[in-house]
Formats: C-alpha cells, sequence, structure tokens
C-alpha cells in the first residue's frame, strides 16, 4: 500500500456559512477553510486556499439567511507540493473533472444567542448529500464572524478510492472546519 503522509480528504466543503438580509463581502485574508484527519492515527490539517462565500444574513431574521460557498479544490495545501499534487489525482479528489466542492444551505435556524443549525446539500467528487452542523456568530467591529466544524466521512463521497479506501492508513473521519470574517 502506498504512503501518503498528509492526506487529507477533505471533503471540503463542508463549509457552510450562515446567511439572511444583505449579502455579506467575506474577507478572504482572515477566513479560512480547513480539514482534520488522521493518517496512521496522527492528526493533519490542512488548508483550502481558494474558496468563495456568499451569505446573506439578518441577526434579526436568521431564519431568512442564506448561504453557499465554492472551494477550489486544486487549492488544498497539504505543506508539501507532492502531496498537494497526488490528492488532486483520480483517487482522491478527481480535481480534474470535480474542480469544485460546494455547500448550499437549504436552511438556517437561530439555536439560541450567537448559535445557528445550519442545514444544507454538500457536493465533493460529484456527490451530493444532505447535512447539518451547529454554527456560532458573532459581530464584532462592524463584522460578522461565522465559526464552526462539520464532520463528514470521505469515502461517502469517495475521496480515497482503491487500496485508499482501506480506513486503516486514512481514517473515514474528517472534520472541515470554516472561520469567515464578513461584513
Amino acid at each position: 500500500m502506498k504512503t501518503l503522509p498528509k492526506i487529507a480528504l477533505i471533503s471540503l466543503l463542508g463549509i457552510s456559512l450562515a446567511a439572511g438580509a444583505a449579502v455579506l463581502k467575506t474577507d478572504p485574508a482572515k477566513s479560512t477553510v480547513t480539514a482534520t484527519f488522521k493518517q496512521m492515527n496522527v492528526p493533519i490539517d490542512a488548508k483550502f486556499k481558494q474558496f468563495s462565500a456568499s451569505i446573506d444574513y439578518d441577526a434579526a431574521k436568521p431564519d431568512a439567511s442564506k448561504a453557499s460557498v465554492e472551494i477550489n479544490i486544486a487549492s488544498f495545501d497539504l505543506g508539501d507540493p507532492e502531496y498537494n499534487k497526488e490528492v488532486t489525482k483520480k483517487e482522491w479528489f478527481n480535481a480534474a473533472q470535480f474542480p469544485k466542492a460546494s455547500f448550499v444551505s437549504t436552511s438556517i435556524k437561530s439555536a439560541g444567542a450567537g448559535k445557528l443549525t445550519v442545514t444544507g446539500k454538500l457536493t465533493i467528487k460529484g456527490k451530493t448529500a444532505d447535512i447539518s452542523f451547529p454554527l456560532s456568530v458573532k459581530s464584532e467591529g462592524g463584522k460578522q464572524i461565522f465559526d464552526g466544524a462539520l464532520p463528514i466521512k470521505r469515502l461517502a463521497y469517495n475521496i480515497g478510492e482503491g487500496e485508499w479506501k482501506d480506513t486503516s492508513m486514512v481514517a473515514d473521519d474528517v472534520i472541515i472546519k470554516f472561520h469567515v470574517i464578513a461584513q
């Protein structure tokens, strides 16, 4: 079996963000989307360097909010150019055929002060699944800050085909974390 240290499969995307009354402008320099997974039981963190988020959010009417996120799969950075090239191959993300991962909200509900429950459709590598996750939101200096973590199973999105389906090398569990600053 090949060894691909730091194979981050992520499913990226997951990055679902909150949304409502006025479309907010995301600050890409201060916003992040990362994926954490285990390879040989060692936690690996990787990030997506290029993504865009459209967040239509009104704190007074969170139920009217909407969000969508699109991630450039080829921007996945494991910290090593060879690993980065490997994860874009067909067995992993197949970036040539599926260059983007996306999330589109279908519902955003208040879950208490500064908390939301976001539901929507996550698409990675041509596979779409309904997901739901908690999201925190706070205002700071005229900006909205959205933080969340979305657990996914990489194999549900065919991330890691062939010999890479073996979860003893690269775990099936992936956590997509996001920190989005917008105004």
